[in-house]
């Protein structure tokens, strides 16, 4: 072999090899994480987490059997750290990197920590997210909604709120763009005088109207199959058909009954209920305010978590902190155009006659 020849084929080597090392992965860093818990009291904790360490612990007992991992192999996180990444992530709506840095975690734990997480806590759903059932039940929840301004037999107030995400981009991105000119989803929660989630709605995309999210929802149906009872129904806007079964605003007034279902405003207190539970929950956790940067799956799912965590802390009475700036969402409904159901026209008659004349 000549010796252009030796130098030709070690010069190709060497760059072989310097390609391999080129595209080797990374190697792994296991930085030194921090420990929140211990690092802040009470009332940083709370503003950092939006709850208090009292309602961690209770968080903790309910969903540890369903993050923690079965091995400490590669520093596996604990569940503790866990959860704490996730509520960051609810409390600030940032990007995973950041919160990564503030954990001194990886993006793509951050990433995987979420979805797990978020997934654990949406599966109470069922134990902390219900209608009323028993009559005992809706009669409860009925004197609390009379107790607002004397509106009878109401055991829910309905109503949509859109939550932004980041743009989808595929094929189905547009459906997402909701009229105000954002990607979200539009999210439909009933609610109690309490102000309790007690049905949620969020897999609709942002540009689907109130009241299709309404017809093609469970509770539609079984308020039809006659399950919640005859008497009793839900107060809704005007984006929603008015039916035996749910009592909207009147267009028009003609009669002193009518002016005082509408002008002196008990429906609209009523109503009111809803949408301050919308105000209260986006300020609770404003990723639901700033926007979801999640896949579609996850962010649904993170907006079940929240609503459960909502009634969680709800139920525990942990109050928000009183030193910051309330977030202010926006409410704008438009009005729907539908034909709307001649019996639900006659059961609104009948009510306003009998109640407000």
């Amino acid at each position: 072999m000549s010796v252009s020849s030796a130098r030709s084929t070690s010069d190709s080597d060497d760059e072989f090899f310097l390609d391999m090392l080129v595209h080797l992965p990374r190697p792994r860093l296991f930085r030194g994480r921090i420990n929140p818990l211990e690092e802040f009291d009470d009332l940083d904790f709370k503003c950092r987490f939006r709850l208090s360490k009292e309602s961690f612990g209770v968080l903790m007992h309910l969903i540890v059997e369903y993050v923690k991992h079965g091995t400490k192999r590669n520093v596996a996180l604990s569940p503790e750290v866990q959860v704490l990444i996730t509520l960051r992530y609810y409390a600030t709506g940032t990007f995973q990197a950041v919160i990564g840095d503030h954990i001194r975690v990886n993006k793509s734990t951050v990433c995987r920590t979420i979805k797990r997480v978020s997934t654990a806590i949406a599966l109470l759903c069922p134990q902390f997210i219900n209608m009323p059932q028993s009559a005992h039940e809706r009669s409860i929840v009925s004197t609390g909604f009379y107790k607002i301004r004397n509106f009878p037999r109401v055991i829910g107030a309905i109503d949509c709120t859109h939550i932004r995400i980041q743009s989808p981009n595929s094929d189905i991105g547009e459906r997402f763009g909701n009229r105000k000119g954002y990607f979200s989803f539009n999210v439909q929660i009933i609610c109690n005088s309490n102000m309790e989630i007690m049905n949620i709605v969020s897999r609709w995309p942002g540009s689907v109207h109130d009241s299709t999210i309404f017809d093609n929802s469970l509770v539609r149906a079984k308020f039809e199959n006659h399950e919640y009872g005859d008497n009793v129904f839900l107060i809704g806007g005007g984006g929603y058909p008015c039916r035996n079964y749910l009592m909207t605003p009147l267009l028009n007034t003609r009669a002193q009954a009518e002016e005082n279902y509408q002008v002196n405003r008990p429906l609209v207190y009523v109503r009111n209920v809803v949408e301050r539970v919308f105000g209260v929950w986006k300020r609770r956790f404003p990723v639901l305010a700033v926007g979801i940067r999640t896949k579609l799956s996850t962010s649904m799912k993170t907006i079940v978590a929240t609503a459960v965590l909502y009634n969680i802390l709800l139920q525990q009475r942990d109050e928000m902190p009183h030193n910051e700036e309330p977030i202010r969402p926006e409410f704008l409904h438009e009005l729907n155009a539908n034909p709307i159901r001649q019996t639900g026209n006659l059961v609104r008659s009948q009510l306003i006659n009998l109640v407000f004349s």
